[in-house]
């Protein structure tokens, strides 16, 4: 399993989820630090003064929306992968509402088209597809995916922009559509989007728009807006501010148009944990192994997709301190493993554990495999204290099966 790539924690960061009342949260639970949660969003929001940039949440990556009150303070407004995920940002962060699917039902489109600021479809055909579905209804402001064909991300699981990718349209794919379709098709468009980082810093950024502006440049004149997409690791220490300002500005200034940002990540990068339990210790091929009263496969998937090791308070590498243990979870799946650790005391059973950064792509991943309970979710802030917002039972289980 892959060492931890997860950006390190500044100390001040570190310290203050320290500080969250462990003992007193529910097991398995999250828990997202509020104050640590304003400081991303209060950085996300000087970078779109300096930059002009409006700055999306990205509810694919983050949406407990016991937060939104918080966050709409600071962002423009939120980006849906869905119409689920679009409903749950009109019902509970309102402002602007975007939207991006790699295809649209008909009566998707007319339901988001009572609310949505934007929608963005994947290819010159669903777009044709779309204005046809939405003759007669309010009609949003239209978007186009496409794929500069250009990445640095180096899990290909999670490269938007591969050779063979079905996210956003190539410029020869388009031209070929454009054959058969409306020659005024493209006229309708109010935008264009492309997404094709990860976890990456604003060289990436850069190299990707260089290469975007290289196949699309001549169809920008005339649009309203841009959307970089997300994977901006904004909120990561040592990212470069400076060059993404630039890159916006760049864009802003010589096309006139506005610019989308839609970090999921950045915004609660660094601001939460997985409070979990140990169960039991067993020896198993020379490993001692601690059984958690989580999973890796039910409540934090991407380190099993990723992979990834993510850290725990007070652990290190294994051999790193004088007891090494292998974390493994309650379900039957065998690799339900989060990895190996080493403690500088033995692990004892009910012993609590927590690990870190633990609120972007964890809650919003969650199953119930194999009955496993979900994680509840509590807020902590040092002005009000450990407040757990929601609890899971058998019925969340019971529920989707029928």
């Amino acid at each position: 399993m892959a060492q931890d790539p997860t950006p390190p924690l500044s100390q001040a960061s570190l310290a203050a989820l320290a500080s969250i009342p462990f003992s007193e949260a529910p097991s398995p639970g999250y828990v997202v630090h509020l104050d640590q949660l304003e400081k991303n969003c209060q950085l996300l929001k000087s970078v779109s003064e300096e930059s002009g940039a409006k700055v999306l949440l990205a509810l694919k990556g983050f949406a407990c929306y016991s937060t939104f009150p918080l966050i709409r303070r600071y962002l423009a407004g939120t980006t849906s992968s869905g119409l689920h995920e679009a409903l749950l940002a009109q019902e509970n962060f309102g402002e602007e509402i975007h939207v991006y699917a790699a295809a649209f039902k008909p009566e998707e489109l007319r339901k988001l088209s009572r609310f949505a600021h934007s929608l963005v479809f994947n290819s010159a055909q669903q777009l044709a597809k779309g204005l046809e579905a939405l003759e007669g209804h309010r009609r949003p402001e239209l978007g186009l995916r496409v794929n500069p064909e250009y990445s640095e991300v180096e899990t290909e699981l999670y490269d938007p922009c591969a050779p063979s990718s079905r996210l956003g349209t190539t410029r020869a794919a388009l031209n070929r559509a454009m054959e058969s379709l409306p020659t005024d098709l493209l006229g309708k468009l109010d935008g264009l989007h492309f997404h094709a980082l990860c976890e990456q810093d604003a060289d990436a950024l850069e190299h990707t728009a260089k290469a975007f502006e290289a196949k699309f440049g001549d169809l920008i004149l005339g649009l309203k807006w841009l959307n970089f997409g997300g994977g901006h690791h904004i909120t990561r220490p040592g990212y470069d501010i400076e060059r993404l300002i630039r890159v916006v500005k760049y864009f802003r200034e010589r096309y006139r148009v506005d610019v989308y940002l839609e970090p999921g990540e950045a915004v609660a990068l660094h601001t939460g944990v997985l409070v979990v339990t140990v169960l039991d210790l067993i020896e198993a091929g020379g490993h001692q192994i601690a059984i958690l009263d989580s999973s890796a496969t039910c409540h934090m998937p991407d380190v099993l997709e990723m992979p990834y090791r993510p850290g725990i308070l007070d652990a290190g590498l294994p051999g790193e301190y004088a007891h090494t243990y292998r974390l493994g979870g309650m379900s039957c799946l065998a690799g339900d493993v989060v990895g190996d650790y080493s403690f500088r005391e033995p692990l004892e059973i009910g012993q609590r554990l927590v690990f870190l950064d633990m609120s972007h792509y964890t809650m919003v991943k969650n199953t119930t495999f194999n009955g496993v309970p979900l994680p509840a979710i509590s807020l902590y802030s040092e002005s009000n204290g450990l407040n757990t917002v929601r609890r899971f039972g058998y019925e969340d289980y019971r529920m989707r099966l029928s």
